[in-house]
């Protein structure tokens, strides 16, 4: 999984940022994406796309990540927006978020020479490569993912205790069964993205009506 990044530095380049997203495709919170710069040669035993580890992996994993780290950026693009500027153009704008904020534990903020992004092309001077399914194929983006998905997790298992309707500690506020069944009791929250709910919540209205 070092491949890519051994090519880019073979190029000369010293600092690559890895870049992924997480949330993308969730009805309610924030689009959160993470911007991570790994010592070279790096490799963690078990970093993989975050989608395929347990939550109990994947937290232990964050800690060694971090640790290890150079640098890492959060971005965060909240639901309004996204509902303003539609997803992908939030999601862009929370990669290039993410860039930005790159700091290393210390606090030292750092500028990438190249960045390594999860299919994605952003609007950067920033050389840059756009791998499709970077978080199974690239280390650092992977790392990248599993720091976006515990970030987030985190945030809706917070968000949960104020809306415990919508059992957002498990779904995390995806599309599950129990989250579109509260959604139709209950309605949208100020956390819900109203543009991903028009079919559903449409639905529910043609039902009522008969």
């Amino acid at each position: 999984m070092l491949k890519i990044e051994n090519e880019i530095y073979e190029k000369g380049y010293n600092y690559i940022a890895c870049i992924d997203e997480v949330g993308r495709g969730c009805l309610a919170g924030s689009v959160v994406t993470c911007a991570i710069i790994m010592p070279r040669n790096l490799l963690i035993e078990g970093v993989n796309d975050s989608k395929k580890l347990t939550p109990k992996k994947r937290d232990k994993l964050f800690d060694e990540i971090v640790q290890k780290s150079i640098a890492i950026g959060i971005g965060e693009i909240d639901c309004k927006t996204i509902d303003e500027i539609n997803i992908k153009n939030a999601t862009k704008m929370a990669m290039l978020q993410a860039v930005s904020n790159l700091k290393t534990k210390e606090g030292q903020a750092i500028l990438p020479d190249y960045l390594l992004i999860d299919a994605e092309k952003l609007n950067t001077d920033i050389p840059q490569s756009n791998i499709i399914k970077g978080d199974a194929n690239c280390h650092g983006i992977a790392a990248a993912s599993i720091i976006a998905k515990v970030t987030r997790d985190r945030t809706m298992m917070e968000l949960d205790t104020i809306y415990p309707e919508y059992n957002f500690k498990s779904n995390k506020g995806y599309g599950t069964k129990d989250h579109i069944d509260a959604l139709l009791k209950y309605g949208p929250t100020d956390i819900h993205r109203f543009s991903f709910l028009k079919k559903i919540l449409d639905i529910n209205e043609q039902m009522a009506m008969f």
